[in-house]
């Protein structure tokens, strides 16, 4: 890996749509219930109360790969295990550089506590495995290798989640074969999919890895957010817009922004729900249920993943409230329709030593042409299902609207890569 291809950026806007004030107990972030809460949509359009009554993500552990995460805001005490400073800069994983790993931890496993952000799994513990972004970088000496380390390391930790919401225009095979690494582990290793739709729309990694469940995100009216990078590694959505923030490193308040770290982090959450109602499991039977229970439109041809959303919107309540998705072969991946991560994997198995299943149901292999995609999702009202989630994960509003090329492929070329 190069210093060059060390550059990274978090996937989570700088820009705020509105700021949220927040005050101050002793040295405690504390924000107030109508600053972070008021806006966290999308728990409400999860019904995210009726799945906690079942999970809450009990004894899962996440790890968050990201800028620092301060144990000490009124949502996250007791909430932060032992981690690990990776970037080997100045301070620890418990000073946060840039509030934006603090966010991301509080979206997965925040109480709420002092009206902060309420994590989609409260039952869940975070671990901080700070590495550098650009500007750290820029500004300190760092360890050129801490995103392969921290992956390694997370890979080899009692954690079953890892949360990657930064990410680089860089291919590195030390860091893809980490990511490997992490998957034969029996780990489940979630990624944002990247900001710039809107700009270039560049391949962004570790997303880009086949071993990697790559995050697209949506917003409140289930369309593909515009700057949500797509492509044919897509496996998943979440919504990642207006999504309650830190403003910046000193937590002192609450902005609104948007991103596909917030997406990736409510996929990490949704994992680890379904995954502590069914401790038993695997890592490829919880993401098989995750993508067989995804949110997809009457016009979602059976077999197809969207270049777009995946395999469609995360939707824990279908499986935790009723049951949808079947587990499958433990052993077998649904990302790379190989043998890996299963129960052997889970004791230290070897990415090496991964083979393809010919009879695997494919999902992997390349699509159509689909250079000149213009693509947008059709928007809804209100309706919602039985789990109260909107329409917008379940029904036309979730549907890709194709206005130039093929927007469905029934398999991937960065599979077989």
């Amino acid at each position: 890996m190069t210093a060059r291809s060390t550059r990274r950026r978090s996937l989570g806007t700088a820009a705020a749509l509105a700021v949220l004030t927040a005050g101050f107990a002793g040295t405690a972030p504390v924000a107030h219930a109508a600053d972070a809460q008021a806006n966290q949509w999308y728990l409400d359009a999860m019904n995210a109360e009726e799945i906690w009554k079942t999970s809450t993500g009990e004894g899962m552990k996440i790890v968050v790969i990201d800028s620092g995460v301060n144990p000490d805001t009124s949502s996250l005490k007791g909430q932060v295990l032992k981690g690990l400073d990776v970037a080997e800069a100045s301070g620890d994983e418990a000073d946060d550089y840039s509030g934006h790993g603090t966010t991301i931890a509080e979206l997965i496993a925040g109480t709420g506590a002092g009206g902060g952000i309420k994590g989609l799994a409260p039952g869940a513990k975070v671990m901080s495995y700070r590495v550098s972004d650009t500007e750290l970088q820029n500004n300190e000496k760092v360890n050129a290798f801490d995103m392969r380390d921290a992956i390694k390391a997370a890979a080899d930790s009692d954690a079953q989640i890892i949360n990657v919401s930064m990410a680089s225009d860089f291919y590195s095979s030390p860091i893809r074969q980490a990511v490997e690494y992490a998957q034969a582990k029996g780990k489940l290793l979630f990624a944002g999919a990247g900001n710039n739709a809107d700009e270039v729309n560049k391949i962004q990694y570790p997303a880009g890895y086949p071993a990697a469940v790559a995050v697209g995100a949506t917003g409140k009216d289930g369309k593909v957010a515009n700057y949500s990078t797509h492509g044919d590694f897509i496996d998943i959505a979440a919504p990642g817009s207006d999504v309650p923030e830190w403003c910046d490193k000193n937590l002192r308040s609450y902005c609104v922004g948007e991103g596909t770290s917030y997406a990736t982090a409510l996929a990490s959450a949704s994992a680890a729900l379904i995954w502590s109602k069914n401790p038993d499991w695997t890592a490829n039977q919880v993401l098989r249920v995750m993508f067989e229970s995804a949110g997809r439109g009457e016009d979602w041809k059976e077999g197809t993943v969207s270049n777009y959303l995946g395999h469609g919107i995360v939707r824990p309540g279908a499986h935790i409230n009723r049951g949808v998705g079947e587990p499958g072969d433990p052993d077998m991946s649904p990302l790379t329709n190989t043998r890996v991560g299963g129960k052997e994997g889970t004791a230290g198995g070897d990415a090496s030593s991964a083979t393809p299943d010919p009879s695997a149901p494919a999902s992997s292999q390349a699509p159509a042409d689909t250079s000149g995609d213009d693509t947008v999702v059709a928007g809804s009202g209100a309706e919602s299902d039985d789990s109260g989630l909107p329409v917008w994960a379940i029904g036309a509003a979730a549907a890709v609207v194709v206005l130039a090329g093929g927007a469905f492929a029934v398999v991937r070329k960065r599979r077989s890569a």
